[in-house]
């Protein structure tokens, strides 16, 4: 097989299958009640601890350790932040001021559901790359190991994702495939980013950055604020720091399952 048609199949189907594993995460969620505010408080600031973990413990650290490669990396993820929490700032506004253009998404997803969706899309973007980058090296191990994990950490994104929608009274099903749907720029920007390695790879700290800021923004603005008019700020702190530390841990276990 020609080394580079080798490379595309890989990576096509590694990308196609880390945005698979995100529906996943609707499968948990299926056998939560939905008609307690306490477990609706406890739900979002669960899926916002998660966040908040995957991106300081995950995106950002990732992204500072491109040092070695990148010495700007550090001052990139820092610019990425800001823009990424600007972009997702004006991208609120104008969803709020042009929400009669989505009514239907808006009355089935909430404005909460729709603004998580958009933030692991954009997470995503990253994460597609360094799927493309990690194949490109030519070491077809390296490429797999990294697919994997990035499949593996889907899954507690798709929970993040259906929590919201399955307290609206979504479908498990349906959840399941906006989950997949939220990891659509994996595949999509696998392929181009092993073909053009050295134009994406010194993206990565600025994405990366750019994908924890939109993800920050949104659980200070919207999900910290609903959780607490639900549930108190009890509930609240315990939902975070319960998501947060089970995220980390998960990411911790990955890390030392795919560095033996």
């Amino acid at each position: 097989m020609d080394i580079k048609y080798s490379v595309v199949y890989w990576t096509l189907w590694a990308g196609v299958g880390s945005a698979l594993a995100t529906g996943l995460g609707a499968l948990p969620v299926h056998f939560l009640r939905r008609d307690s505010r306490l477990v609706q408080s406890f739900a979002i600031a669960f899926a916002a601890g998660m966040m908040l973990s995957a991106s300081a413990f995950s995106l950002i650290q990732e992204g500072i350790n491109l040092q070695s490669r990148y010495p700007f990396a550090p001052y990139s993820v820092i610019g990425g932040l800001l823009l990424g929490a600007a972009f997702f700032w004006i991208t609120e506004k104008f969803l709020h001021n042009q929400s009669h253009y989505f009514e239907k998404a808006r009355d089935q997803m909430g404005m909460q559901g729709i603004l998580i969706f958009l933030a692991m899309f954009i997470h995503s973007i990253p994460e597609g790359i360094a799927i493309g980058v990690a194949f490109a090296t030519g070491d077809l191990g390296f490429g797999i190991m990294i697919a994997l994990a990035i499949s593996v950490h889907n899954i507690p994104e798709g929970i993040a994702i259906s929590l919201p929608l399955h307290n609206r009274g979504v479908s498990t099903k349906k959840c399941a495939w906006i989950s997949v749907l939220s990891s659509l720029p994996q595949p999509l920007l696998a392929v181009p980013s092993a073909l053009a390695v050295h134009f994406f790879d010194p993206l990565l700290p600025v994405g990366l950055g750019f994908a924890a800021g939109a993800m920050i923004y949104l659980v200070i603005s919207e999900m910290l604020p609903d959780a607490m008019e639900k549930g108190g700020k009890v509930i609240t702190a315990w939902g975070v720091m319960i998501g947060l530390v089970f995220m980390l841990a998960f990411s911790v276990m990955i890390t030392d399952a795919f560095s033996r």
